[in-house]
């Protein structure tokens, strides 16, 4: 799988003015509707993917620059600026309890778009599943509470969602686009952002194929036999770890802590689902972070075959930032934009694209 990346953003206070917000709908109305006369609707979803080009995008709407509301207010803006009907895409989703219904809005909207049951079934199936990836096949350190799923009329999609770390302040914003997912479990792709933490449980590394498969055996194993193991494995004295381990191999002591708690109803539900491969085991039902680092360490200290451990990251202001930084949003200026925007479309629709060529070749100065 190529998923397309994420970012990294501190915890900002306070919301978007009503003033701000309502001009951010127009822009962001009015971009989209210059991407779409110039492109075909994936590239629309390609650039929202793009974690640098949805950074600027939020920029360009006058949000701040490195804020996690970047991504909760720019998509509440786009989810509000685009009426499915008028453009042949939707925006599902969102923060907090309209992240839940997201599959509902899949089914309202889909349902509009006149897509087939099996169709409408995959994309609840694909917002469901990059969640449960980035929540839990990834143990990041960082809990989602933001969740956007857009998809057009022909089925493509996107994601777009943020979660946060409690204990830094800070939160990670994660990308994905259908037409580069290949497989769920594997190859998560590029990480934009500021920061890397150490042990962090990454099993959609290449790196952890041994694990997930040997997870996969042991999810069909009677949980009273996971259950002994994980016993064995709360030891009262580090020296005893060596047990589990070849001696000559260096400990490292972060990556084997146990999960504090069990859901063995999950692992009763694994063993009654036989799960095929590590993507069915994921999308379990009530299988969650302590079930997925369970099973990765039963794998690791019993049977050698350990996850990876390495955090997965790589690494213009038009109108201002909502906190005056690096200056005030200039109103004006922003709704002359909006306007400039909302005319030259009207009149390319109408044969005349002159302006929008204009608008084009100002690239060329940039």
């Amino acid at each position: 799988m190529q998923k397309t990346g994420y970012t990294q953003l501190p915890l900002h206070g306070g919301t978007a003015p009503p003033w701000l917000f309502k001009r951010m709908v127009g822009l962001a109305r009015e971009i989209t509707n210059a991407i779409l006369l110039e492109y075909p609707h994936e590239e629309f979803l390609r650039r929202l993917s793009e974690p640098c080009w949805f950074q600027a995008f939020s920029c360009v709407l006058g949000f701040d620059w490195h804020s996690s509301g970047t991504t909760t207010v720019t998509c509440g803006a786009l989810k509000e600026a685009i009426n499915p009907e008028d453009f042949g895409i939707a925006v599902a989703g969102g923060k907090g309890k309209a992240s839940r219904k997201t599959p509902e809005e899949i089914l309202k909207i889909g349902d509009l778009f006149s897509l087939n049951d099996k169709k409408i079934h995959e994309l609840q199936y694909s917002s469901r599943l990059s969640a449960k990836v980035d929540n839990n096949a990834l143990q990041d350190g960082y809990n989602l509470y933001h969740h956007t799923f857009v998809f057009t009329e022909n089925g493509e999609w996107a994601v777009i969602q943020q979660g946060l770390n409690s204990q830094n302040n800070y939160a990670r914003r994660y990308h994905w686009l259908s037409e580069n997912v290949r497989s769920f479990v594997e190859e998560p792709g590029e990480i934009c952002c500021d920061v890397t933490h150490e042990h962090v449980l990454n099993m959609v590394a290449r790196e952890s194929e041994g694990c997930r498969n040997l997870s996969v055996e042991l999810a069909t194993e009677k949980p009273g036999r996971l259950e002994s193991l994980l016993k064995k494995m709360e030891l009262k004295e580090q020296r005893m770890l060596l047990e589990w381990t070849k001696p000559e191999e260096k400990i490292v002591i972060p990556s084997l802590n146990l999960p504090r708690r069990i859901n063995w109803n999950a692992m009763k539900m694994l063993y009654d689902k036989q799960p095929q491969n590590y993507e069915e085991l994921l999308g379990t039902e009530n299988v969650g972070p302590s079930t997925i680092r369970a099973l990765a360490l039963i794998s690791d200290l019993v049977y050698g075959k350990p996850p990876s451990w390495k955090d997965p990251v790589k690494y213009s202001f038009a109108h201002g930032g909502k906190d005056g930084v690096p200056y005030p949003v200039n109103r004006r200026v922003m709704d002359e934009s909006t306007e400039m925007l909302r005319h030259g479309i009207q009149e390319a629709k109408l044969g005349n694209k002159e302006k929008l060529q204009a608008i084009r070749r100002l690239e060329g100065f940039m």
